[in-house]
Formats: C-alpha cells, sequence, structure tokens
C-alpha cells in the first residue's frame, strides 16, 4: 500500500499541508517515495512535565512539534530517522498511561497515547516502518540509544551520591549516559558521546568513571581527564537547547 500512494496526488497534499503547518522554519518534508503513514496528538514526557505534541509518522522518518494551533500551526520541528529507532512498551502507572518508549542513539523518550487502542497502532505502524526499511537496506536494528530522562519531579535528592536537595539554588542536572537526575558536584564532568553530540556533554561521575574506564585506549573518545564546567550552577536549560522538550 506504502508503495502506491508514495507518488499519489493525495500523498503529496497531505504532506504539502504538513510542511505548510510548520511554516518556513521547518525543513521540507517532501521527497520521492516518502508517505505520510499517519499522525495525531501524543502526550511526551518532557523534562519539566507531559506535554502535549503533534506527531507524523512517514515510512521513513517520524516528526514532532509544538503545538501552537491545533491542525494549523506547529513550531520546533523535530525529526527522528525511523531506522534508527527502537520502541518498548511502558507499564500504565498513575495518570500516565498507554505508552512506550521511542529510543534513538541522538535522543530517547516516552510518549502517551490516549488510549489502548490507539497505542497499539501506533506501535504496530512504527514497527512495520521500522522493519520495512531494515530488510530494504540490509542493515541491523540500532544497538545502542541514548538514556531515557528521569523527568526532574521524580527526583528531589541527587540520584547518584543521594545527599543534595535540590532548591532554586542546588538545580538538577541530567546525565547524558544514565539519564539520571543529579546536583552539580556529582556532575561535573564532561565525555565526549558523538551519537548525541559533536561536543563533550555533561556526564555524572559514576558514568565518567565508566566510560573512561572502558575506553582508555581510544584517546579520541577521551576528553582531558578533570575536564570540568565554568560553574556548578548552570542547569540543563543552559547546556541543552532542547532539554525543555
Amino acid at each position: 500500500m506504502v508503495d502506491r500512494l508514495a507518488n499519489s496526488e493525495a500523498n503529496s497534499k497531505r504532506i504539502a499541508v504538513v510542511e505548510s503547518c510548520f511554516g518556513a522554519a521547518g525543513q521540507p518534508l517532501a521527497i520521492p517515495g516518502r508517505v505520510l503513514i499517519g499522525e495525531g496528538v501524543l502526550t511526551k514526557l518532557c523534562r519539566k512535565k507531559p506535554k502535549a505534541r503533534q506527531f507524523f509518522l512517514f515510512n521513513d522518518i517520524l516528526v514532532y512539534g509544538n503545538i501552537v494551533i491545533q491542525k494549523k500551526k506547529y513550531n520546533k520541528q523535530h525529526i527522528i530517522p525511523l531506522e534508527s529507532v527502537t520502541i518498548d512498551t511502558v507499564p500504565d502507572e498513575g495518570d500516565l498511561r498507554n505508552g512506550w518508549l521511542i529510543k534513538t542513539p541522538t535522543k530517547s523518550f516516552a510518549v502517551y497515547a490516549a488510549t489502548a487502542t490507539e497505542k497499539s497502532e501506533w506501535m504496530n505502524h512504527i514497527g512495520k516502518c521500522v522493519g520495512d526499511l531494515l530488510q530494504k537496506s540490509g542493515k541491523s536494528p540500532t544497538g545502542e540509544h541514548a538514556a531515557v530522562w528521569v523527568p526532574d519531579s521524580e527526583a528531589s535528592v541527587c540520584m547518584r551520591c543521594k545527599k543534595v536537595k535540590f532548591t532554586p539554588v542546588s538545580r538538577r542536572h541530567h546525565c547524558r549516559k544514565c539519564g539520571y537526575v543529579v546536583c552539580g558536584p556529582c556532575s561535573e564532568k564532561k565525555y565526549l558521546l558523538p551519537s548525541q553530540s559533536s561536543k563533550p556533554v555533561r556526564v555524572c561521575e559514576h558514568c565518567y568513571d565508566q566510560l573512561t574506564s572502558v575506553n582508555q585506549a581510544r584517546s579520541d573518545s577521551i576528553t582531558r581527564p578533570g575536564s570540568k564546567f565554568h560553574s556548578n550552577n548552570l542547569s540543563d536549560d543552559d547546556d541543552d537547547d532542547d532539554s525543555s522538550d
């Protein structure tokens, strides 16, 4: 069915509508062979709190953005190549139900659908698209993925030292390797995680020790020992443009 729709006028019009909703700030989405499979609003578990995001599933990419005007205007477009995606179900917990993880080497996060049926449809369609892409390319599924960040609300104290309580002065940070919420003193080091950034990123002391001990022979992946941030009061909002999303 995807092949049949690829060059159809209806598919082209649907993709054009998505492009117009993102406006000039969004990337062009229409390329030969690309099909818009489905779309809908999902609740994305963001750093601060769960937020509604508009998602578009194509046969080769997953696109999402902030909702400015429903079905008319979106911003902060994110494009995820499906070839690098793996998905896992998330157990229901409290008000957060019908969720699953979207994991990639660059970024991983949880999303939640309104109903169990909607969750099943999303996961089945994403899984089918990923499977088809891997079959065509002959590649293997991605083995490594970025950690899913623990939401700020789930940590009142540092998840590493278990001592520092978070306050407006002693702020929360996220380790880019394990996703834990940690204090400044426990996350002073930086380490190069090529799949996430071209620059060294914040990691906790525990992950830094593990990474350096495993990769001592790979000097191009190791930052200078003791490399620290200029200030322990930097929050993730300061050192990660996408932290609030």
